[in-house]
């Protein structure tokens, strides 16, 4: 946690920036790299009976931080992924509670404890 979901970018593109990347939101987010995944679908988009590009979008799953957190994150990501040449991106945020997070059947809140920021 955090999970990072993208649509309509291109998944070599990606990989290029993912080290920088992590390397920044882990920074922002102030926990280990290894709390985060990226993982880009293949997505077929269709407008008026046609398949059309589909639109550049990242949602990004996690447990809820401070607003500074997540204006950082959003615009890590955003700038990362227009440094890859698409035109404009969209970041949304999924909230977890952590009372309703499970990790090997056990609830997250008990397993890891309460989350802690800065």
């Amino acid at each position: 946690m955090p999970q990072l979901t993208m649509r309509g970018v291109n998944v070599t593109e990606v990989m290029k920036i993912s080290t920088a990347l992590i390397d920044e939101l882990a920074q922002i987010c102030r926990c280990s790299r290894d709390n985060f995944t990226i993982d880009c679908l293949t997505t077929t988009s269709i407008l008026d009976g046609a398949i059309v590009p589909t639109f550049p979008f990242v949602e990004v799953a996690w447990f809820d931080r401070p607003r500074d957190v997540q204006d950082g994150v959003a615009n890590a990501i955003t700038d990362y992924l227009l440094q890859t040449g698409i035109q404009e991106v969209e970041v949304a945020f999924k909230v977890y509670r952590e009372t309703h997070y499970y990790a090997n059947g056990q609830p997250f809140m008990v397993k890891a404890g309460p989350p802690v920021f800065d």
